[in-house]
């Protein structure tokens, strides 16, 4: 069977229903055209080698990119920034033998800005869509809901018992120490990390602690281990349920309720959130730091960890719908250190430390990519297609590819009101 055979076969596979932009393959030969053109124009920049549809095997020490089926183009013509994503997940491209897919998205992502002629930027406003899905009260719970509702289980197979769902946080020394096993290697970072984030907010015995999107609680049950008042809030039920019983597990109390950010009453000593900026909308940014003012006590300390981009990159692309809004995090949006730094001062917060750990994060979806793929048979038993499946590992692959090249930054904020 050929490759392009191949291709044929897993579009036949799709359903319709489930992936109805996979299963439809777009016809636009004139785009499809360009497209082709575009993707030689670039590949030629780049040190990767393309292999296409019934090419001869290469031999290369580049990462090789395999066009399987010529359908590539035609999605790729259709919509450049949906289109490369979703012909991964129809199995049209491919990472080549002996070339990791994270190592060639690396390469792509390094010269991301300048892979499109100058004379084709200037017509993306005709041709980007608005990002869809906004973040008020209803449409948070539902963007929340499609993706930290899809399964406890899912996201067990590739954490760490900790399930901690963000960047860990390692040191020099785990370069030359390993843990047993990467298992506990992730774990032990994940708990460095929880643990820099609430020395960061001041969070000791007896603090009122605030924490705006629980995970699966390991942040509330290392606080309420230091003697912390814990309350947690999420929009996730299935997280609140699984948050609540690791908690209860663990032997401390830490109150975790179903309640949006906005909601919430009270004062507290410190507020945590971890990763969850991203999903709150640049529309509702003013909205987020402003409740944090509110809800601090005086003296009160905020330690925020978020991924970051930066700020020219924020600007061209913050009305884009793009492949990680429509299949990953519907309605999100990555900020800026400036863009943070503007919205919380004009909330009456400021930035007084930082620390920046972007690596980190690129090795910590190493890890968790090579524990998913590892684990595709107990994936697929939870009822996970090959497509979901693709889907997952491409978004995973893509992700560390960002942070590896430096187009995405993860940090560690303190705030303080003014």
């Amino acid at each position: 069977m050929s490759t392009s055979q191949a291709a044929d076969r897993v579009a036949t596979t799709v359903d319709s229903t489930r992936w109805p932009r996979i299963a439809r393959t777009p016809h636009h030969p004139l785009r499809a055209a360009v497209a082709r053109q575009v993707f030689n124009h670039a590949t030629r920049q780049l040190p990767v080698t393309v292999q296409l549809p019934g090419g001869s095997p290469v031999t290369a020490g580049k990462p090789v990119f395999e066009v399987v089926s010529d359908r590539f183009f035609d999605r790729l013509g259709k919509d450049l920034k949906l289109g490369f994503g979703e012909s991964y997940m129809a199995g049209e491209w491919r990472a080549g033998d002996g070339t990791d897919l994270a190592d060639l998205l690396t390469v792509f992502a390094r010269q991301l800005t300048e892979l499109v002629p100058r004379g084709l930027q200037r017509l993306r406003r005709f041709v980007d869509q608005p990002i869809a899905r906004l973040n008020d009260r209803a449409g948070a719970r539902s963007n929340i809901a499609h993706h930290y509702d899809l399964s406890n289980d899912l996201f067990a197979t590739f954490l760490d018992p900790t399930m901690t769902y963000s960047a860990g946080l390692f040191d020099s020394v785990d370069e030359h120490h390993r843990a047993p096993s990467d298992h506990e290697l992730l774990a032990m970072v994940q708990r460095r990390k929880i643990d820099n984030i609430l020395d960061l907010a001041g969070v000791t015995a007896g603090t009122r602690m605030l924490e705006i999107g629980t995970g699966w609680g390991q942040l509330a049950i290392q606080a309420a281990q230091r003697g912390a008042e814990v309350h947690s809030i999420t929009l996730s039920a299935e997280q609140r349920d699984l948050a609540r019983k690791r908690i209860s597990e663990a032997g401390v109390h830490a109150e975790v309720e179903l309640c949006d950010y906005r909601d919430v009453q009270g004062q507290y000593d410190a507020i945590v959130s971890v990763e969850m900026i991203e999903a709150v909308g640049e529309e509702y940014w003013p909205t987020y730091f402003e409740t944090v003012n509110r809800l601090l006590a005086p003296g009160g300390r905020f330690g925020l960890q978020s991924i970051t981009m930066a700020h020219d990159r924020l600007l061209a692309t913050r009305h884009s719908q793009s492949w990680i809004h429509e299949y990953i995090f519907p309605g999100g949006l990555i900020p800026s250190v400036e863009a943070i730094g503007t919205v919380a001062g004009s909330a009456g917060l400021e930035i007084t430390s930082q620390r920046d750990f972007g690596p980190d994060y690129a090795r910590t979806l190493r890890l968790w990519r090579e524990r998913f793929t590892a684990n595709t048979p107990a994936v697929a038993e939870l009822g996970f297609d090959a497509v979901f499946r693709r889907m997952w590992e491409f978004y995973l692959a893509y992700s560390e590819a960002g942070f590896r090249s430096g187009y995405l930054n993860v940090a560690q904020f303190a705030l303080t009101r003014r």
